[in-house]
């Protein structure tokens, strides 16, 4: 943000007030119009970053807020339209997986594949019932980290993934979250604050949810994917048009509070006093 407000001549707080404005407008037209889309293969992950400093860090931090931690990113995304159906940050406890309103924005029941942490279980059981057709859970396999490899900034191998506590009658074929973890990636690359390994990190972490709800809605309504040659929203049949970034400034301008009437003036009579 810095290097934006240097760039342009402005003071850092207007580049810090229009980040907020357009995540607000964008929350809000995401909310407001991704509904009842009709999906057939919906995969789920949760993607890490921090805001100010890591959990582990958080204690020796210098003057940390009390809202310094790890922060997760909920997404659920179409593996057809490669709409980004729904997302949530916060933590990544049970109560956030419940928190995540994924289900009120489809319009039919879908084949659902999430990695193997039990709040997404614990979260389709309670918000769904017996009222879906097909859940799975796809568990990744990791070896052990190489004695040389020990101590750097290396995951271990993935090595495999199994299947687990499927719900209906669960079509094998599709039990992947490959499209949902390889969106992670697409993520990290084009927002700065979940770069790894930088000091683009959020600072706060209403920033960092304005940040993402800008990222989503340009995605899903302004960027041609790629193997659709259209947008993910328009591959959803949520939208029939390519819009721009000219378009979400002019869902900043709709929010914007309309001017109040002017108040009254009294000319100076130009006169001097003795």
């Amino acid at each position: 943000m810095r290097s934006i407000s240097r760039m342009v001549g402005v003071s850092i707080n207007t580049v810090s007030k229009l980040l907020v404005d357009a995540g607000e407008a964008c929350a809000a037209y995401h909310d407001e119009h991704v509904r009842n889309v009709r999906a057939s293969r919906i995969q789920c992950d949760e993607i890490w970053a921090f805001a100010y400093a890591k959990q582990k860090s958080v204690a020796e931090a210098e003057a940390a807020p009390h809202v310094a931690d790890d922060v997760w990113t909920w997404t659920g995304r179409d593996a057809d339209s490669k709409m980004i159906m729904s997302w949530l940050v916060g933590g990544r406890d049970g109560s956030y997986a419940m928190e995540f309103d994924l289900w009120s924005r489809l319009a039919s029941r879908v084949q659902l594949t999430t990695d193997g942490h039990k709040a997404h279980l614990e979260a389709v059981e309670g918000a769904l019932g017996d009222d879906v057709d097909y859940y799975a859970q796809l568990a990744k396999l990791y070896g052990t980290v190489p004695e040389s490899a020990k101590g750097q900034y290396s995951p271990a191998e993935c090595t495999g993934a199994r299947g687990e506590h499927g719900i209906g009658n669960t079509d094998r074929k599709h039990v992947s979250t490959s499209d949902v973890e390889r969106q992670n990636l697409a993520i990290r690359m084009s927002v700065r604050r979940l770069t790894r390994l930088t000091n683009g990190f959020s600072k706060k972490v209403e920033n960092h949810c304005h940040a993402l709800a800008l990222y989503f809605v340009h995605y899903n309504f302004c960027r041609i994917h790629k193997s659709l040659n259209v947008t993910p929203a328009m591959a959803a049949g949520v939208s029939d048009t390519l819009h721009d970034m000219a378009w979400v400034v002019g869902l900043i301008d709709a929010r914007a509070p309309k001017p109040g009437p002017r108040g009254t003036h009294k000319k100076h009579d130009g006169g001097n006093s003795n």
